[in-house]
């Protein structure tokens, strides 16, 4: 069966080109958030076209400056370990190749010596949520 001429144009248009994105699409694809997408489509950033309905779709072409050849880790890391201590970093000191960073968990304090390349990759600031991974050979117990 086929359709009246009038309709074909219609059926034609109904799904998007297969070069538009949705702005979730856009934002998987980039490894980025939904909301990141949608400021960036509010602010002008990101330039759409709208469809009829007045939804946003994004031309892949419109992605390849936010592109990296860096792949992105993974949201999470799944680590076997099993000392991992969940706290809020209180404080941030980068001083030269080192960097402090303080965790508060509960009412005690870690505080880790680590490189100052890490915190900048990590984004590590204070009020964070971050983990303790503690990883030893031997534990020593003292009463106090």
């Amino acid at each position: 069966m086929s359709l009246p001429p009038r309709y074909s144009n219609l059926m034609a248009r109904s799904s998007p080109p297969p070069d538009l994105l949705t702005p979730r699409e856009a934002a998987s694809l980039l490894g980025i958030s939904y909301p990141t997408i949608k400021q960036w489509i509010l602010r002008g950033s990101l330039p759409t076209v709208k469809t009829p309905g007045g939804h946003h779709r994004i031309a892949a072409s419109a992605l390849e400056p936010y592109q990296t050849t860096k792949p992105r880790r993974p949201q999470r890391q799944q680590i076997s370990g099993r000392n991992q201590l969940v706290g809020v970093i209180t404080d941030v000191t980068i001083d030269g190749l080192l960097a402090r960073v303080v965790l508060r968990i509960g009412q005690q304090t870690i505080t880790s010596i680590i490189t100052s390349d890490a915190v900048r990759e990590l984004q590590l600031k204070k009020g964070d949520t971050a983990a303790a991974l503690i990883k030893s050979t031997e534990v020593m117990i003292a009463r106090v």
